[in-house]
Protein backbone atom coordinates (compact mmCIF):
# COMPACT_ATOMS: atom_id res chain seq x y z
CA UNK A 1 0.00 0.00 0.00
CA UNK A 2 1.28 3.44 -0.93
CA UNK A 3 0.98 6.01 1.80
CA UNK A 4 -0.54 9.28 0.63
CA UNK A 5 0.42 12.76 1.77
CA UNK A 6 -2.74 13.00 3.88
CA UNK A 7 -2.07 9.64 5.54
CA UNK A 8 1.52 10.61 6.37
CA UNK A 9 0.48 14.02 7.74
CA UNK A 10 -2.23 12.46 9.93
CA UNK A 11 0.26 9.90 11.21
CA UNK A 12 2.80 12.62 12.03
CA UNK A 13 0.16 14.74 13.77
CA UNK A 14 -1.06 11.73 15.76
CA UNK A 15 2.53 10.98 16.84
CA UNK A 16 3.04 14.58 17.97
CA UNK A 17 -0.38 15.14 19.57
CA UNK A 18 -0.43 11.85 21.46
CA UNK A 19 2.92 12.65 23.10
CA UNK A 20 1.91 16.24 23.91
CA UNK A 21 -1.33 14.93 25.41
CA UNK A 22 0.64 12.41 27.49
CA UNK A 23 2.84 15.27 28.75
CA UNK A 24 -0.29 17.15 29.85
CA UNK A 25 -1.51 14.06 31.71
CA UNK A 26 1.85 13.75 33.49
CA UNK A 27 1.39 17.35 34.69
CA UNK A 28 -2.05 16.50 36.10
CA UNK A 29 -4.05 17.96 33.20
CA UNK A 30 -5.94 14.80 32.32
CA UNK A 31 -8.75 16.41 30.31
CA UNK A 32 -6.64 19.04 28.52
CA UNK A 33 -6.21 18.51 24.77
CA UNK A 34 -3.57 20.00 22.44
CA UNK A 35 -6.35 21.47 20.28
CA UNK A 36 -7.32 23.71 23.25
CA UNK A 37 -3.99 25.53 23.19
CA UNK A 38 -4.64 28.12 20.45
CA UNK A 39 -7.91 29.11 22.15
CA UNK A 40 -6.38 29.35 25.64
CA UNK A 41 -3.44 31.35 24.26
CA UNK A 42 -5.76 33.77 22.44
CA UNK A 43 -8.07 34.38 25.40
CA UNK A 44 -5.11 34.63 27.77
CA UNK A 45 -3.56 37.37 25.60
CA UNK A 46 -6.74 39.16 24.47
CA UNK A 47 -8.88 38.71 27.56
CA UNK A 48 -12.59 37.99 27.13
CA UNK A 49 -13.27 38.23 23.41
CA UNK A 50 -15.38 37.06 20.51
CA UNK A 51 -14.95 33.84 18.58
CA UNK A 52 -14.05 36.01 15.58
CA UNK A 53 -11.11 37.53 17.51
CA UNK A 54 -9.97 34.08 18.65
CA UNK A 55 -10.14 32.91 15.02
CA UNK A 56 -8.05 35.85 13.86
CA UNK A 57 -5.49 35.49 16.66
CA UNK A 58 -5.15 31.70 16.46
CA UNK A 59 -5.19 31.09 12.72
CA UNK A 60 -7.89 28.45 13.22
CA UNK A 61 -11.07 28.42 11.17
CA UNK A 62 -14.26 29.87 12.66
CA UNK A 63 -15.82 26.41 12.66
CA UNK A 64 -12.84 24.83 14.45
CA UNK A 65 -12.83 27.60 17.07
CA UNK A 66 -16.59 27.23 17.65
CA UNK A 67 -16.29 23.46 18.08
CA UNK A 68 -13.25 23.76 20.34
CA UNK A 69 -14.90 26.47 22.46
CA UNK A 70 -17.97 24.24 22.92
CA UNK A 71 -15.78 21.33 24.03
CA UNK A 72 -13.74 23.54 26.37
CA UNK A 73 -16.95 24.95 27.84
CA UNK A 74 -18.10 21.42 28.65
CA UNK A 75 -14.70 20.79 30.29
CA UNK A 76 -15.20 23.88 32.47
CA UNK A 77 -12.32 25.84 30.94
CA UNK A 78 -14.33 28.59 29.25
CA UNK A 79 -17.32 30.73 30.07
CA UNK A 80 -19.37 31.87 27.08
CA UNK A 81 -21.82 34.76 27.31
CA UNK A 82 -23.72 37.04 24.97
CA UNK A 83 -21.61 39.86 23.55
CA UNK A 84 -22.58 43.46 22.90
CA UNK A 85 -24.17 42.33 19.67
CA UNK A 86 -26.68 39.48 20.18
CA UNK A 87 -25.09 37.56 17.31
CA UNK A 88 -21.70 37.62 19.02
CA UNK A 89 -20.56 35.43 21.91
CA UNK A 90 -17.86 36.50 24.38
CA UNK A 91 -15.46 33.84 25.51
CA UNK A 92 -13.58 34.08 28.81
CA UNK A 93 -11.34 31.79 30.81
CA UNK A 94 -12.94 30.26 33.89
CA UNK A 95 -11.18 30.33 37.26
CA UNK A 96 -10.17 26.70 36.63
CA UNK A 97 -8.53 27.64 33.34
CA UNK A 98 -6.72 30.63 34.86
CA UNK A 99 -5.29 28.33 37.55
CA UNK A 100 -3.75 25.97 35.00
CA UNK A 101 -2.35 28.64 32.66
CA UNK A 102 1.05 28.78 34.46
CA UNK A 103 1.40 24.99 34.13
CA UNK A 104 0.36 25.20 30.49
CA UNK A 105 2.93 27.91 29.77
CA UNK A 106 5.66 25.71 31.27
CA UNK A 107 4.50 22.81 29.11
CA UNK A 108 4.32 24.99 25.99
CA UNK A 109 7.92 26.10 26.55
CA UNK A 110 9.04 22.46 26.82
CA UNK A 111 6.99 21.48 23.76
CA UNK A 112 8.46 24.32 21.68
CA UNK A 113 11.98 23.33 22.79
CA UNK A 114 11.29 19.72 21.75
CA UNK A 115 10.00 20.95 18.37
CA UNK A 116 13.15 23.02 17.88
CA UNK A 117 15.26 19.96 18.73
CA UNK A 118 13.33 17.89 16.19
CA UNK A 119 13.88 20.61 13.56
CA UNK A 120 17.64 20.41 14.20
CA UNK A 121 17.64 16.67 13.50
CA UNK A 122 15.96 17.00 10.11
CA UNK A 123 17.65 17.79 6.81
CA UNK A 124 15.04 20.52 6.33
CA UNK A 125 13.34 21.84 9.48
CA UNK A 126 9.72 20.73 9.66
CA UNK A 127 8.70 24.23 10.74
CA UNK A 128 10.21 25.65 7.52
CA UNK A 129 8.51 23.06 5.32
CA UNK A 130 5.16 23.74 7.00
CA UNK A 131 5.50 27.52 6.54
CA UNK A 132 6.46 27.03 2.89
CA UNK A 133 3.50 24.70 2.32
CA UNK A 134 1.08 27.16 3.94
CA UNK A 135 2.43 30.03 1.84
CA UNK A 136 2.18 27.99 -1.36
CA UNK A 137 -1.39 26.91 -0.55
CA UNK A 138 -2.37 30.50 0.24
CA UNK A 139 -1.17 31.40 -3.27
CA UNK A 140 -2.95 28.47 -4.92
CA UNK A 141 -5.21 26.24 -2.84
CA UNK A 142 -5.00 22.49 -2.79
CA UNK A 143 -8.56 22.36 -4.09
CA UNK A 144 -7.56 24.45 -7.10
CA UNK A 145 -4.61 22.16 -7.73
CA UNK A 146 -6.86 19.08 -7.57
CA UNK A 147 -9.45 20.64 -9.84
CA UNK A 148 -6.84 21.68 -12.40
CA UNK A 149 -5.29 18.24 -12.44
CA UNK A 150 -8.70 16.54 -12.58
CA UNK A 151 -9.58 18.70 -15.58
CA UNK A 152 -6.29 17.87 -17.30
CA UNK A 153 -6.88 14.17 -16.68
CA UNK A 154 -10.40 14.41 -18.19
CA UNK A 155 -8.98 16.28 -21.19
CA UNK A 156 -6.37 13.59 -21.77
CA UNK A 157 -8.87 10.75 -21.42
CA UNK A 158 -11.18 12.27 -24.06
CA UNK A 159 -8.42 12.55 -26.67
Amino acid sequence: MRFTLGMRLRHLLEMLDSEVEAAYRRRGLATYRPRFTPVIRAVDVLGPCSIRKITSHSGMTHSAVSQTVAQMRREGLLHVSAGDDRRERRVALTASARRIVPTLKTQWTATNAAAAELDEELTTPLSVVIEEAIAALEQRSFGTRIAELSFETREESTR
